[in-house]
């Protein structure tokens, strides 16, 4: 469960500051009105929950997202053939593979046999079962549409592993590729260029400027000058990863990254086909849509549609339509938000959501696919230079000598 920090004020109109732990936003902020406190600005602490993790096994228990994923589709098939809730947990506990997430479901199953319900058990183990999650089977329960419920949650977890496969597919293949272009050059400088340059030394002429530039790089990656590099590098990557921990620093790294000239189109994609699946699997299956959009907002992967989504939920408790502050936010086409629109005046939010998931979904793949296209010739190109470059500079004083036979 998230820990939130909160300014509020009191009736008197004093403020009040504190840390509390809820569901959602949307729940602490009803707890503090009940005990007669006025919110003015509830924050969800990043990181928050560590310490709890520690001092807790339940929460320790960290499961692999495929093993969440067919344990759900399993229980589904289960419970819809008419089977007990309880039985199938005690079937489901015996055929996972992984030692660890057999004990969570056991523990969930004595949960539910104490008396606790179903989501209230699964409620114990955040790092397994996502607040999403927890919040579908809540809305399954009271539905009493459990099994169509947790159908829907195996088909959006299918739908956002596969998503996460394709980013996968194309960030993974050019980092590759680049790192075994920096890496064969760095073996033809710091090995073979100095072979050549014993061979310049006996040279009575000035060599040409790109061999002279070539050894000198050479000598310093050679020398102990090179781990000035490094430590330069490390210690960039660290203030870096320091700095993305801040919310400031979060917020302005994600709001680059969309502004990559390439990638920044596909983080767009892939945070809208995100939210708009998140938001519809939840509506369908019964959740409030301020509730809702509270856990769209803590899954959104990117700051900037993270607090688009806050301010667009703090514009619907205030009354307005959905459509209209993520229209003002200029982050969403105009396409994204008329649909929503007429899915609002229309009573088919959820449908038109999940149009607009699926239309960014093929969006997602064609873009990839046509990344994986157009980066291999240019990273073929690219070391096809970088190699050559090299080769040129090592043979240029040969050529040079020999026009002067």
């Amino acid at each position: 469960m998230p820990t939130f920090s909160y300014v509020a004020r009191t009736r008197a109109g004093t403020r009040q500051k504190g840390t509390a732990s809820a569901e959602t936003r949307q729940a602490l902020m009803q707890t503090l009105q009940r005990r007669g406190l006025t919110p003015d600005e509830i924050k969800e602490q990043q990181g928050a929950g560590v310490f709890a993790a520690l001092k807790s096994g339940k929460k320790s228990a960290k499961v692999k997202a495929t093993e969440v994923m067919i344990f759900t589709r399993q229980l589904s098939t289960i419970v819809n053939a008419g089977l007990p809730l309880l039985q199938g947990l005690d079937i489901l506990a015996e055929q996972t593979d992984d030692a660890r997430f057999a004990k969570v479901i056991r523990d969930i199953g004595q949960g539910v046999e104490a008396g606790e319900t179903f989501s209230e058990a699964l409620k114990n183990y955040p790092r397994v079962f996502s607040g999403l999650y927890v919040s579908m089977v809540r809305a399954g329960e009271a539905s009493g549409d459990l099994d169509g419920v947790l159908n829907q949650l195996a088909d959006y977890m299918e739908a956002m592993a596969d998503l996460r496969r394709r980013i996968r597919s194309a960030m993974t293949y050019p980092v590759v590729a680049f790192s075994m272009i920096l890496l064969i050059a760095a073996g033809l400088i710091i090995w073979v260029v100095p072979q050549f340059a014993e061979i310049f030394a006996n040279f009575d002429q000035q060599l040409p400027g790109p061999t002279l530039a070539l050894i000198a790089v050479s000598e310093i990656l050679r020398s102990w000058q090179a781990l000035f590099g490094v430590a330069g590098a490390a210690a960039v990557v660290v203030a870096v990863r320091f700095y993305r921990e801040t919310e400031h620093g979060r917020y302005n790294i994600d709001a680059l990254m969309l502004r990559l000239p390439v990638f920044g189109k596909l983080l767009r994609k892939v945070a809208i086909s995100r939210f708009t699946r998140t938001l519809s699997t939840l509506t369908r299956s019964g959740v409030a849509i301020l509730s809702a959009l509270e856990i769209a907002e803590r899954t959104a992967g990117n700051e900037v549609y993270a607090k688009v989504i806050r301010e667009a939920g703090d514009c619907v408790r205030n009354g307005e339509t959905l459509a209209a502050p993520l229209a003002r936010s200029a982050e969403f086409p105009s396409m994204v938000t008329r649909m929503i629109g007429v899915g609002e005046k229309t009573g088919a939010l959820e449908t038109m959501l999940h149009k607009i998931s699926t239309f960014y979904d093929s969006e997602v793949k064609a873009t990839v696919d046509g990344l994986t296209s157009l980066i291999e010739p240019i990273l073929i190109l690219l070391m096809g230079v970088v190699v050559g470059s090299i080769v040129v500079a090592l043979f240029l004083p040969i050529l040079q000598l020999s026009s002067l036979v």
